[in-house]
């Protein structure tokens, strides 16, 4: 048997960079003359990462005011479920969009998550760099919270996701830009100090119907099978704009129908539905008034009559005798007695 000894090249105990090591044979025989020493030189690569925070990433989630419960707690959610966001208060509706990049600048984050509530029953989010972009604006729709759907997985608090993508991502130019956009934001940092060094639970982001749809799940331990968590919630895509809440735009969803004209098609549709039963209604009432008949008549009653014999028709060519008058017994009575008196 062979030992092998290694000898250390002259770097320094202390230095981390790539090293050189040399492999030298030695055998427990006498060293022959014709043969030489047989030496193997490799290099030790360096460490992947040496422990430290080097990706800043900070997301700041927050909205405008008029938000509804399910709205607040989805917020909740996601701040669970990034320990690398920050929160803030929530924004007068007065103001514009634009000073969301200086409440960025303030809190020190790159990255933003804005819910943004109109009518206090639409509500749009805001995904955005800030403060050079690219920001995208997304209708939210179907949101279940995670206290509301009470799944059966778990996961570690402030563990790293994994981020899963649908190979639709890479077809088009403007689902390539939502992918990195959603890449940076929703990835937890390496080392973050408020993360935990363990990898339990998946984002997934779908496209289905013109739509993103968002899940989590748990990753579980004995058979790798995955377990929803929550929350979930559907993205319909707006606009994609070159710069942070503003800009150019890049892309514009055609197939996109506004909440306003959504409800206004509901409503002409209803409106369509009751005047086709007014005019049915109508054109049974004269139908009927048209062929009503005279019930008052019984159509069965000259079954029962019988012809009667034809008389003779008679002129009269002469004009009829003179009626005789005759004078009243009683009153000739009465005039006698009157003479009496």
């Amino acid at each position: 048997m062979s030992a092998f000894k290694r000898k250390r090249g002259g770097q320094a105990p202390g230095n981390k960079k790539a090293k050189k090591a040399k492999f030298v044979a030695d055998t427990s025989e006498a060293p022959k003359e014709n043969e030489q020493e047989k030496t193997h030189e490799i290099t030790v690569p360096a460490p992947v990462s040496q422990g430290k925070w080097k990706n800043k990433e900070r997301v700041l989630i927050f909205s405008s005011r008029g938000i509804n419960y399910r709205t607040r707690h989805m917020m909740q959610d996601l701040r669970t479920m990034m320990p690398h966001s920050k929160s803030d208060t929530k924004m007068d509706r007065k103001d514009k969009l634009f000073v969301v990049n200086e409440v960025c600048e303030i809190k020190n984050c790159n990255k933003c998550i804005f819910f943004e509530a109109k009518k206090k029953q639409d509500l749009y989010m805001w995904i955005a760099n800030s403060p050079h972009g690219p920001s995208a604006k997304f209708l939210v729709q179907n949101i279940h919270t995670l206290a509301e759907l009470k799944m059966t997985g778990n996961c570690l608090k402030g563990s790293r996701p994994l981020l899963s993508f649908d190979p639709k991502f890479d077809s088009e130019p403007h689902f390539a830009v939502l992918k990195e956009l959603f890449t940076q934001t929703f990835s937890t940092p390496r080392y973050h100090p408020k993360s935990q060094p363990f990898v339990d639970h998946v984002f997934t982001f779908t496209i289905n119907d013109d739509r993103i749809w968002f899940r989590n799940y748990q990753i579980m331990e004995e058979d790798a099978a995955l377990v929803e968590i929550g929350p979930r919630f559907v993205l319909n895509l707006i606009k994609v704009f070159q710069g942070s809440f503003g800009g150019p735009t890049l892309f514009e969803n055609p197939n996109f129908t506004s909440p306003n004209m959504h409800r206004r098609q509901i409503r002409l549709a209803a409106a369509a539905r009751v005047r086709e039963k007014q005019m049915v209604k109508e054109l049974q009432k004269l139908k009927r008034a048209g062929t009503k008949e005279d019930v008052t008549i019984d159509v069965t009653a000259d079954v029962f009559l019988t012809p009667a014999d034809e008389t003779p028709v008679l002129i009269q060519t002469e004009a009829p005798e003179p009626k005789v008058v005759k004078k009243s017994k009683h009153k000739a009575f009465k005039r006698q007695r009157m003479a009496r008196k």
